[in-house]
């Protein structure tokens, strides 16, 4: 159990360490969540930074997403391994080394699974594009992609309770980062404001 407890515990500090307030504070830059969307995630790099920068930290989130995940693949069994995603997801959302205000946890939750269920990070990377291609609103888009990554992670351990939890956990997780957006788009708003950050 110590084991267990230590593992979720680096991959909440792992995803505490936002890349994009690190860069901006590195670059002289204001805090990239006192601009647009106040969402410190690759969108918002994007609006400041540009396209490179922005490909940059989602590289990072990526990696360090992958870094986590075969961490928790090397100490846990399967039916844990989706906490440890969650965890990463938690601390990507709510970084103790950022005043707990960070991204919204797509971008590391998509990198947790392509190295634990390459099947689904594949299959959810499809679902997006086909969503997107449909709705062209990114936030719904990355919803499908989302849920198609929470069912992967619970088929693929037979629904046992603590995979299925945990990764039911991550995707309500990640929908309520997205409040804004459902609120917006609720009310009828434009869907693709500067608001719809998704990493």
């Amino acid at each position: 159990m110590e084991k267990i407890i230590l593992i979720y515990l680096a991959a909440y500090l792992a995803g505490s360490i936002n890349f994009a307030i690190v860069f901006f504070k590195l670059a002289g830059k204001a805090d990239p969540r006192l601009s647009f969307s106040g969402n410190a995630g690759t969108t918002n790099v994007y609006r400041q930074a540009g396209y490179f920068w922005a490909t940059v930290i989602l590289l990072l989130d990526i990696g360090r997403a992958l870094g986590v995940a075969a961490v928790a693949v090397h100490f846990l069994e399967g039916k844990y391994l989706p906490w440890a995603g969650f965890f990463l997801v938690l601390g990507n959302s709510f970084p103790c080394f950022h005043n707990f205000r960070g991204g919204k946890g797509v971008a590391n939750y998509l990198g947790f699974t392509l190295l634990v269920e390459p099947w689904a990070a594949l299959l959810a990377a499809i679902m997006w594009v086909a969503t997107y291609g449909v709705y062209r609103i990114t936030f719904v888009a990355s919803f499908v992609m989302v849920f198609t990554l929470a069912i992967g992670h619970a088929f693929s351990n037979y629904w046992v309770f603590s995979a299925a939890s945990g990764a039911a956990a991550t995707f309500f997780l990640i929908l309520y980062n997205h409040r804004k957006n459902i609120i917006e788009y609720w009310r009828g708003n434009n869907p693709i404001a500067p608001s719809d950050e998704e990493n």
